[in-house]
């Protein structure tokens, strides 16, 4: 198995509630970035960044054009636009047409990551009320990345996983608890 050099993070309904279970559980020497992409119906993410960091193991930032993806750091998605990283492991942003009647998209970050660090992804596939995500995951996994999704029976609402379950598949389906456990032993130091 490859070194395992990022970790991409979707979610939407019951979003938070997994994010603040799982960032605080992730180690604090974990050397890979983290890029976060939650639906959160906000016009503003900068609420969502504060709460997050309040809890995390890890410093939270939202990311920026043309930033660099910091290993160590928890990167999320701006509000309205699509988050993208480069094959120069920095970010971009797009105001393309919403995918999955959402921008950010999970979609457009999980292909564009895959692209971007190949079978060096962990892609993770959380609680959310549609469909996005599935299709990048299915990216994920066709690029070589490890592709976990939450157990649809632990989702808060699990259509997201389901999806990313009938279309990608998984190489791991697990609770919250596990998930960190997981990204903690795909991403040791």
């Amino acid at each position: 198995m490859s070194p395992r050099t990022a970790i991409a993070m979707g979610c939407s309904a019951g979003g938070l509630a997994a994010l603040l279970r799982i960032l605080p559980a992730l180690d604090r020497q974990l050397a890979v970035p983290v890029v976060v992409c939650c639906h959160t119906g906000s016009s503003d993410v900068s609420l969502l960044v504060e709460l997050l960091a309040r809890v995390s193991a890890l410093p939270v930032v939202e990311a920026a054009e043309r930033a660099p993806a910091d290993p160590g750091v928890v990167h999320v998605a701006p509000s309205g636009y699509h988050l993208l990283v480069e094959a120069n492991a920095h970010f971009s942003l797009s105001v393309d047409a919403r995918v999955t009647y959402a921008r950010p998209s999970i979609d457009v970050l999980f292909e564009s990551a895959a692209d971007a660090w190949r079978d060096g992804l962990v892609a993770v596939l959380m609680t959310g009320a549609n469909s996005d995500g599935a299709e990048g995951l299915k990216a994920v996994r066709h690029a070589g990345g490890f592709a976990i999704v939450q157990d649809p029976a632990t989702a808060d609402s699990d259509v997201m996983p389901r999806a990313g379950l009938a279309i990608a598949g998984a190489d791991a389906c697990l609770s919250l608890d596990q998930i960190a456990l997981r990204l903690n032993e795909l991403c040791r130091p």
